[in-house]
């Protein structure tokens, strides 16, 4: 590409608005989670009919699903106010009271992450959450004094990657749960030619089921993937996302057939190559490709034990049959074979007798 086609690296005000717009802006553009779909519907139609807040709402699930889209959606439906923060965000009890005693009547309060609330304000969350009353305390030691402070009704919308760290009385204090479940292929799919219709991006069918089936079942990779595949569609192609050019496309940018990206596949490797396929402990697997094992544990295993490509045993981490096979290797004789004798564990009872 010669210098005179490249006009600026800033995008104009019509490309960032394109940007934005993917992000479904009500119920009906929310593309799979059905069951989830429907019962928001009834919440929030019912509520509407009554004319009052509906219950408060919890998302949970894998991160990249829709959870703050959905958010957005119930604020959107209810033509209400959304107030935005996070869990870390709250530090203080006085934090949240300043956020709650700001909320005009009927707003949605989406607090994100909110597993990780701080415990003096998860409390104070109790109180508004059932009396829409909050009590702000004033003064320290035994002059301090308690004032209550009334709030507006409002719903609020919690979001959780990790829904088993929620306390029980938060979890009781919202009126409808929801979990989202990871994609199909075919509808990541119809998720695709959507975006790509909203940004301008020519795609066939080919091409988008081929970004689909490489997207984790997470609508969040597929959208960055096919921001990718534009790019390279531009550049080195004719512009059209097919076939051809999404392959070339995702293997430029590590993305293998199965989603797999480049630490993926160094710790399928070095399971593999030097662990004979384990098993193997977290610690000494995350310092053979270099990360910390938090990263291992948290980004890399989540999709590989999903996949079938990795299990968790009690002695380590151990590469399964379709590990082996998909990086292009044979696995040792008898280990993963159907006459192959049970491995026993940790949990296994002892049955002999002397």
């Amino acid at each position: 590409m010669t210098g005179e086609n490249l006009i600026s690296a800033y995008v104009s005000d019509a490309e960032l608005d394109a940007e934005a717009t993917v992000r479904p802006k009500r119920l009906s553009e929310f593309i799979a989670q059905d069951r989830v779909r429907d019962q928001l519907e009834l919440l929030l139609h019912g509520a509407m009919r009554r004319g009052s807040p509906p219950d408060h709402i919890l998302l949970s699930g894998p991160p990249g699903l829709g959870k703050t889209s959905l958010a957005n959606i119930v604020a959107a439906e209810l033509g209400a106010g959304i107030r935005v923060t996070s869990g870390p965000a709250i530090e203080r009890s006085g934090d949240l009271a300043a956020i709650l005693t700001s909320l005009a009547e009927g707003d949605v309060l989406f607090i994100d992450e909110i597993h990780r609330i701080a415990k003096p304000a998860e409390e104070l969350l109790y109180s508004a959450m059932e009396d829409f009353r909050v009590d702000v305390v004033v003064g320290k030691g035994p002059g301090a004094t308690a004032i209550p402070l009334d709030v507006e009704p409002f719903t609020l919308v919690g979001a959780t990657t990790r829904s088993g760290l929620l306390t029980g009385p938060m979890r009781d204090r919202f009126g409808f749960v929801a979990h989202l479940d990871f994609y199909a292929p075919a509808d990541l799919e119809t998720l695709l030619k959507r975006s790509a219709r909203i940004l301008g991006v020519p795609i066939t069918d080919e091409g988008a089921a081929e970004v689909a089936g490489r997207s984790r079942g997470t609508p969040r990779i597929a959208n960055r993937l096919l921001r990718r595949v534009r790019d390279f569609a531009e550049v080195r192609a004719d512009g059209v996302v097919t076939l051809e050019t999404a392959r070339a496309a995702l293997t430029v940018y590590d993305v293998d057939a199965l989603g797999l990206d480049r630490l993926d596949r160094a710790v399928l490797t070095a399971l593999v190559d030097s662990f004979r396929g384990g098993p193997v402990g977290l610690s000494t697997l995350a310092v053979a490709v270099g990360e910390q094992p938090d990263t291992v544990e948290e980004v890399c295993e989540p999709f590989l034990v999903r996949a079938g490509l990795l299990a968790r045993t009690p002695r380590g981490r151990v590469a399964t049959e379709a590990a082996w096979h998909h990086l292009g290797r044979n696995p040792p004789n008898g280990i993963f074979g159907t006459d192959a004798p049970p491995v026993p564990d940790l949990f296994s009872a002892q049955t002999d007798q002397p």
